[in-house]
């Protein structure tokens, strides 16, 4: 997007990914997504002729690139990066989540891939997609702290799939024990595999 205030259909590719999120792919229908982005309903069939599919597989693409954006940010804001000290911001995202709001909403790819991958290959391809437009830049930083590369796509990988776990026991449980639990146990694991 430029500097610009974002389209109609900008919006409900946004709008689909929040809620998606927050209810999943089932209880996400169509007009709430144009209620939700304050979109003329009518521009639905005309951004996405390929439907709620296409919908939502835009939606996950967006949340892989958005979520491969955030680990630059991450970086920026590490003084002293190290891969456990990635990890904890990676994590820091949702625990400062819910203590803003009280609650967590869970990821739009996993909830996609949860809910529809084994339905429509379509899906199932964009969720793919995403998880590698967020594993590549985490790979890629670890890399630049030192983390050899033939480790860094695997601990890249493992660190997703921990936080993604962390955040659907969070959401289960109601609080971020298991968020703050995921962080302190594999932050040491993961800072092992840089040089000192």
């Amino acid at each position: 997007m430029t500097g610009t205030e974002p389209g109609p259909r900008e919006r409900m590719v946004f709008s689909a990914a929040q809620l998606i999120r927050r209810d999943g792919v089932g209880a996400t229908g169509m007009r709430e997504v144009a209620a939700h982005a304050d979109a003329p309903r009518g521009s639905l069939q005309h951004y996405f002729p390929g439907g709620k599919e296409q919908l939502v597989n835009e939606a996950v693409a967006w949340a892989g690139r958005y979520a491969g954006r955030r680990v630059a940010r991450f970086m920026a804001g590490l003084a002293e990066p190290t891969p456990g000290g990635l990890f904890a911001a990676m994590v820091r995202q949702w625990t400062d989540e819910y203590e803003t709001a009280g609650s967590l909403s869970g990821c739009p790819v996993a909830a996609a891939t949860v809910d529809c991958a084994s339905a429509h290959a379509s899906t199932r391809e964009a969720a793919a997609a995403a998880f590698t437009a967020w594993r590549a830049p985490v790979a890629e930083a670890l890399t630049g702290m030192g983390v050899p590369a033939e480790r860094a796509g695997p601990l890249a990988t493992l660190m997703i799939s921990s936080l993604e776990g962390a955040i659907i026991m969070a959401r289960a449980e109601g609080g971020v024990r298991p968020l703050e639990t995921v962080a302190r146990e594999l932050g040491p694991l993961l800072d092992a595999a840089a040089p000192h």
